[in-house]
């Protein structure tokens, strides 16, 4: 039976890595019944992580959706990577999703990858709920982690639990809503917990600190302000109807807190993704273009509105060619149903409708508005898609993604392997956006790109042993770019005579920085006086391709404002060919008198290093030309946050265990 949609939450688990998110996720469906016993990362047996490579490395790579039920509600729950070469598919889920739940780590803190997770959800204004997880690890601070919140992310965090105890004398959790201590069952996996009241040791901290929460809520309701000035019992059904409000309001965050792996306060987080995030009914309705008006309608999420949904990601599967994972926002679809790909402007017939959990699914025959499903029989659909009704088109906001920063040369070991090399990157290009190859004209070698060592030793590892390619792979190469940085002007003359005909074409371009180093513009200020509009267009698609190559070492252009000043044309002698190439000599000019410097990456990393070592990793960043920000002394370890040019940080894994005795790690 189909629950109505104020009873669905399309919820994602982000965080940094190894913060917890995939144990909490096992959690979760171990709880709602989804699943008979928990798995676990370190043994390779979890749910969400089912690809070889996630088992392997111990991280998640990709999003993994499931569907679970908890007191009447469905649950749509995404499983999203923490490690930064990644964050295209965290990317692309908060695209689709309504609600979120933020795990930290509590001896970490805010991490770097945290903030990144966080300013993402901040650019779809996704209400979230933070879980402070690992409270049972030495060193664990949980007020710390509130304080890291308020100072890093700028944001009111809500603590509506406090922990009892930390570290080893971690012994459950005081809900400050209901007043209650919790401490849960170790003999039944903590499937149940039992609710008693405050340790006396404690009571004087809870009441300083559920004050401290209605202070907050109470400009939520005003029922409650009254109550709370005039000093009177507050409900606590009224308490979490203004805690609601705010959640939905992005006006405050929740916080909780407990320890996944030793299955303590998963169940009043799953309660709290019920209570406090949103249906797909109490979110700002999609918005979307009309094709050819440019006009703006919304889609509401109802089933009689025109059917609406956006591809979020792509996946090849053993069985089928393809499967597309699609959320709904309005109408409804049927398996059979011709659908209209908007961008593309081609009909695609759903063949199947999947529901998913991680890498197992389950047909259906329809999908109704706040559905997150996958599609089988979608041959020309990619990532960040539109589908809708073939009478009433609305193109979707799509999803952007980041450019790549590292490269690989990839060649076929024989000339047999070159077919499948090229169609197996041809599928991994459609499943990863951040994933791309090109011919280098040089060469004529296939370069792939990424997000980061990991993130191709990932895919190339794919290639090898789930598509069976035969292939050799090279050394890393950053994706280097180059800019200018001064103002200057540049003439390209492209005059010749031959015999029959002449050729003529002259151009004078200006060129100047743009704000941040990045982006493309062209201007066209010679308004048709000395070169007529007909070569503009020419001249810019020339500058444009010109732009690929740059003067210092062949990186392509970036962050350049380029303006059509003038030049001059030949009644019968000027052409297209004669203004490309005119147009290409004026940018070289220009670009070579503007002082132009080579950019590079530059990562955020964040090294911990037991104490002893501390000094020797320093010294080792600093010959890696790092910046660093910040040293924090956390007892038995050092933590020490740094910038560091992408290149500095090839197989520093292996160095980074040599000096510490395989004690120390990093994140970027």
């Amino acid at each position: 039976m189909k629950l109505p949609i104020n009873k669905i939450r399309n919820i994602g688990i982000a965080a940094h890595i190894d913060a917890g998110k995939t144990t909490t996720t096992e959690r979760i469906l171990f709880y709602t019944g989804k699943k008979h016993k928990i798995g676990s990362v370190d043994d390779g047996t979890t749910e969400m992580d089912w690809m070889d490579q996630e088992r392997e490395h111990g991280i998640t790579i990709t999003a993994a959706a499931t569907t679970c039920f908890w007191q009447g509600h469905e649950i749509h729950l995404i499983d999203t990577p923490g490690h930064v070469d990644f964050t295209v598919e965290v990317e692309r889920s908060f695209r689709v999703l309504d609600g979120a739940v933020a795990l930290f780590c509590a001896v970490g803190g805010v991490e770097p990858q945290s903030e990144t997770v966080w300013r993402q959800a901040d650019r779809y204004k996704v209400p979230r709920i933070a879980f402070i997880n690992k409270m049972d690890r030495v060193g664990a601070n949980f007020f710390r982690v509130i304080d890291m919140m308020s100072d890093l992310l700028t944001t009111v965090p809500l603590p509506i639990q406090i922990p009892i105890g930390s570290g080893d004398e971690f012994e459950g959790v005081i809900d400050l809503i209901k007043m209650k201590a919790l401490y849960w069952n170790m003999n039944d996996q903590g499937q149940t917990f039992q609710v008693c009241d405050i340790p006396s040791a404690m009571k004087d901290e809870a009441e300083s600190a559920h004050e401290a929460m209605i202070e907050e809520i109470a400009n939520q309701d005003e029922e409650l302000l009254e109550k709370y000035l005039e000093n009177e019992n507050i409900s606590e059904d009224l308490i979490k109807s203004a805690i609601r409000s705010g959640t939905l309001a992005n006006d405050f965050f929740p916080i909780m807190c407990g320890a996944s792996l030793r299955n303590v306060g998963v169940h009043p987080l799953i309660d709290a993704i019920v209570d406090f995030l949103p249906s797909p009914k109490e979110v700002p309705a999609i918005e979307g273009i009309v094709p050819k008006t440019e006009k703006v309608e919304k889609r509401e999420p109802e089933e009689d509105q025109p059917f609406s949904a956006l591809a979020f990601k792509v996946a090849s599967d053993r069985n089928v060619d393809k499967i597309v994972y699609c959320r709904l926002y309005s109408g409804v679809l049927k398996k059979g149903q011709v659908v209209l790909n908007v961008g593309k402007n081609k009909k695609e017939r759903v063949m199947r409708i999947l529901q998913i959990h991680a890498n197992k699914k389950e047909n259906c025959d329809q999908a109704y508005p706040g559905d997150i499903v996958a599609l089988v029989g979608l041959k020309d659909t990619t990532t960040g898609d539109t589908l809708t009704n073939q009478k009433y088109p609305v193109l979707l906001e799509s999803i952007v993604f980041p450019e790549p920063v590292i490269s690989v040369a990839i060649e076929p070991k024989s000339e047999s392997d070159k077919s499948k090399l090229e169609s197996t990157i041809q599928i991994l290009m459609e499943e990863d956006p951040t994933f791309t190859m090109e011919i280098d004209e040089e060469t004529g070698q296939r370069i792939i790109s990424g997000m980061g060592e990991l993130h191709l030793e990932i895919l190339t590892d794919r290639m090898f042993h789930e598509f069976g390619v035969n292939a050799r792979v090279g050394n890393l190469q950053v994706a280097y770019r180059e800019t200018i940085s001064a103002v200057s002007k540049g003439r390209g003359k492209h005059i010749h005579k031959t015999e029959n005909q002449g050729i003529y074409g002259d151009v004078i371009l200006r060129v100047e920085p743009l704000p941040d180093m990045v982006g493309f513009e062209f201007v066209d200020a010679n308004n048709g006086t000395q070169i007529p509009p007909l070569y503009v267009p020419t001249i810019e698609k020339a500058v444009k391709v010109a732009m690929q190559n740059g003067v210092l070492s062949g990186y392509p252009i970036q962050g350049v404002k380029v303006t059509l000043l003038g030049g001059s044309y030949h009644e019968t002698d000027s052409s297209e060919i004669a203004f490309e190439a005119a147009a290409t000599a004026a940018l070289d000019d220009a670009v070579r008198k503007a002082d132009p410097i080579l950019l590079e990456p530059v990562m955020q990393i964040q090294v911990t290093t037991p104490v002893e070592h501390a000094g020797q990793v320093i010294s080792d960043l600093n010959s890696r030309r790092a910046r660093i920000s910040q040293t924090e002394d956390e007892g038995q370890v050092e933590i020490i946050s740094a910038t560091i040019s992408l290149s500095e940080t090839f197989k520093y894994t292996t160095d980074l265990r040599s000096m510490t005795k395989g004690r120390g790690t990093f994140t970027m």
